[in-house]
């Protein structure tokens, strides 16, 4: 089946006793028992909730991995598989991530014993040289957030397994839609359901995909012990988003690469950031492991004084954080998604006072452009 067709009948007809084309929002904590030592197989909500089951099992499928696991939160499902690894472990991660994964690493599970090594993720050499003999695992994203470098998976992949190692890559930016890292041989997918998944700006959730058992019962341990579980009703809103989830990305994709090339041509942006330009750096990698390039771009103005007006000038754009809603929203990264990196890291990486992030929406694409051309002039 192809994946436009999967997608859409996520959730449908789950509940055989009535047919119910839409999965039931099972809204209970607890569920009673046949008898003494008997279970219909759900028996605490945190454990497992009917509406949460359906979601889980239908993003395994999406990402072809053995098993899902929804958390309350993107930075609940980076927490949970962070914590399979121990006091001692060393790990490899992108250096130019989201602020909330560089701010957990390094101010909380740095506190328990976990250190953490920030690498190019576009550079192999440079990841090969950061393995030492108490890494564990190599985590990406790609495109990153917020310069879209694109990291090889297939490579880096290739390089934990060498070492032993487990091979992370947050998917959030792309979805299954355009690409399946599981396929490429990582080991864990993560994403910020709240994000394109969902796609409305509605819901706070993250998600979690295993390619194969034995870490998905780690995960699985995790997800119970610590109960960040994402709830029915939030799980049936997901499963309700997702479905119209091949629609949107080709719209976000599609507006997305009409927005970069026109910015390419405004006298007042110097560069632009978007995967699907003919010279955007690992451009030939992108194409090999995706379908698509996505709908986030981020572009520098040739002057940290237009920051203020563009983002008190937009319209039709919202100034707000997150990303990957219907809804076209602009942030401005040092001082909002990533300002918990150091100021000196941030510099060096790009990350500057003239920097902004553009989630593309799925209005039409002039109405952005026009808007972006007004805040600009």
């Amino acid at each position: 089946m192809e994946f436009c067709s999967k997608v859409a009948h996520v959730g449908l007809c789950t509940d055989a006793k009535t047919g119910a084309i839409s999965t039931p929002i099972y809204q209970t904590a607890t569920f009673r028992h046949p008898g003494l030592g008997q279970s219909t197989g759900f028996d605490y909500s945190r454990t497992q909730n009917p509406t949460r089951k359906v979601l889980e099992e239908a993003v395994a499928d999406l990402e072809n991995g053995v098993a899902g696991f929804a958390f309350s939160s993107g930075m609940a499902a980076v927490s949970g598989v962070l914590m399979i690894y121990s006091s001692g472990d060393h790990l490899v991660v992108v250096e130019d991530c989201y602020g909330g994964t560089y701010r957990i690493l390094d101010k909380v599970f740095a506190r328990f014993g976990i250190t953490t090594t920030f690498v190019d993720s576009s550079a192999l050499d440079e990841i090969a040289q950061a393995i030492t003999p108490h890494t564990r695992a190599i985590l990406v994203e790609t495109p990153t957030n917020p310069l879209m470098k694109i990291a090889d998976i297939r490579q880096i992949a290739a390089l934990a397994h060498q070492h032993k190692l487990h091979c992370i890559v947050d998917n959030t930016f792309l979805t299954p839609y355009f690409q399946r890292p599981l396929e490429l041989g990582a080991d864990i997918v993560i994403h910020s359901g709240t994000k394109y998944l969902s796609g409305h700006n509605d819901v706070l959730c993250g998600i979690v995909v295993a390619r194969e058992a034995e870490l998905a019962e780690k995960i699985r341990f995790i997800q119970n012990a610590t109960g960040a579980v994402l709830g029915p009703q939030d799980s049936w809103l997901l499963l309700r988003g997702m479905k119209t989830l091949a629609l949107r990305m080709d719209r976000h994709n599609q507006n997305a690469g009409q927005v970069a090339q026109w910015l390419t041509t405004h006298p007042k942006v110097k560069q632009v950031y978007y995967p699907g330009l003919s010279d955007h750096p690992g451009r030939t990698i992108q194409e090999s492991q995706a379908s698509g390039y996505g709908g986030m771009l981020s572009f520098t103005v040739a002057d940290a004084a237009l920051v203020p007006q563009v983002l008190a000038k937009v319209k039709l754009l919202q100034f707000a954080e997150s990303l990957g809603g219907v809804e076209s929203l602009i942030t401005f990264p040092a001082a909002q998604t990533h300002a918990d990196i150091p100021v000196d890291i941030r510099t060096r990486l790009g990350i500057s006072d003239c920097l902004l992030r553009l989630s593309v929406g799925i209005e039409h694409p002039q109405d952005i452009i026009k808007d972006l051309e007004q805040a600009l002039d």
